[in-house]
């Protein structure tokens, strides 16, 4: 029965992650905690996320920014090494609120940029890749912290979800490499996260004709709730 509820949920997760870009693995991250404990959590999810990231990439194929998804990944594929080998050491929680509060206040503050104009280049995203692939060592999350940048690079819609998509994908295939390195993540792990990875790519695939029919400001809402949604539970989960 727990089973049956993890992958209805990853459905529509991976269904509601595959519209906005991300926000599956915080859908599931309440009832995988209660079922697995949360140092287990974060090498499943790492697992899971990287399929689901995968399905993102293969619907949109066609409209991924090959050069900036580069640049991104060169920085951030070694900064997540780093970081996974630290979050075995570390408790995660604090990380946690500090990224919650950091999602919330980008609401008001994407829209204040955009308002200016503000753009990031290839060189931005470089530095980003470099903190973000550190970063997310400490959450199951890779999507909500990109979200902000690659829009500033200029993305939107199935081009800003499949190159987000492919280097989330790079970043927890380097997770999941450090963590079986390292002895956390196990074969049982291992393949409860192809499972709730499955799940989550059935629904990445569902969601591509909602996005083909949505108009990009309404995009970008429901990006900023998913971003407060996420903030929220993040804050609320470090801080319980």
């Amino acid at each position: 029965m727990v089973w049956l509820l993890i992958l209805g949920l990853g459905l529509v997760a991976g269904t509601i992650g595959g519209v906005v870009g991300f926000g599956s693995s915080i859908m599931l991250m309440p009832i995988l905690v209660w079922s697995f404990g949360p140092l287990e959590t974060i090498p499943i999810m790492a697992i899971a996320g990287m399929l689901a990231n995968v399905s993102r990439v293969l619907v949109w194929w066609r409209e991924i920014d090959w050069k900036v998804n580069a640049v991104y990944c060169a920085a951030a594929i070694p900064a997540a090494a780093v970081g996974a080998r630290t979050m075995i050491a570390l408790d995660p929680r604090l990380v946690e609120g500090v990224l919650g509060a950091f999602f919330i206040a980008m609401i008001p503050a994407r829209r204040w940029l955009t308002s200016k104009g503000f753009k990031l280049g290839l060189a931005g995203m470089a530095v980003v890749g470099a903190a973000i692939g550190f970063i997310t060592a400490f959450v199951v999350a890779t999507g909500p912290i990109n979200t902000p940048f690659f829009l500033a690079y200029g993305l939107s819609k199935g081009a800003f979800i499949g190159t987000e998509a492919l280097g989330s994908a790079f970043i927890s295939l380097t997770k999941a490499a450090t963590f079986r390195a390292f002895g956390v993540l196990t074969t049982e792990t291992l393949l409860c996260g192809v499972l709730v990875g499955a799940s989550l790519m059935m629904g990445a695939l569902l969601a591509k004709r909602i996005v083909a029919d949505i108009d990009p400001r309404r995009f970008r809402l429901l990006i900023e709730a998913m971003l407060g949604f996420t903030g929220g539970f993040m804050l609320w989960h470090a801080f319980a």
